[in-house]
């Protein structure tokens, strides 16, 4: 699969969570848009939260939320993809988007239109999370 061109980019989601790692494979000009309700979100994230009372934006600048790599692919080759991750064995998701980023974008966005993330009505992290 990587021989073949079809990835792009790769982050390891670690410290500085989805915000300031995926970022990081992505070239100048482009941002991530990331759709937070696209996975299952881990009971220890949603335990985290509760405990630490901790709003979306921090938990997706500081953990990884159940993703753990994030790879970036070209949208014609997505399907191939997922199918080559799942075949291995490998849970994977489409999380978001690739989109031209406008000037003072954050170069990733995490939201949610419904409830994810035991927010209440959904999220967007281009507004720090207020819900």
């Amino acid at each position: 699969m990587a021989r073949s061109g079809a990835i792009k980019g790769m982050a390891h989601i670690t410290g500085g969570g989805l915000l300031e790692n995926i970022p990081r494979c992505l070239p100048k000009g482009v941002r991530a848009l990331v759709d937070a309700s696209s996975w299952p979100f881990p009971a220890v994230f949603s335990w985290l939260q509760e405990a630490g009372h901790i709003t979306p934006f921090e938990l997706a600048r500081t953990f990884n939320c159940g993703i753990g790599m994030v790879l970036v692919v070209a949208e014609n080759a997505l399907d191939s993809t997922l199918e080559a991750l799942r075949a291995a064995n490998e849970t994977a998701y489409a999380i978001g988007r690739i989109e031209p980023q406008k000037d003072r974008e954050a170069r990733c966005r995490v939201y949610a239109h419904k409830s994810a993330w035991n927010s209440r009505e959904g999220f967007d992290t281009d507004n720090k999370g207020i819900e």
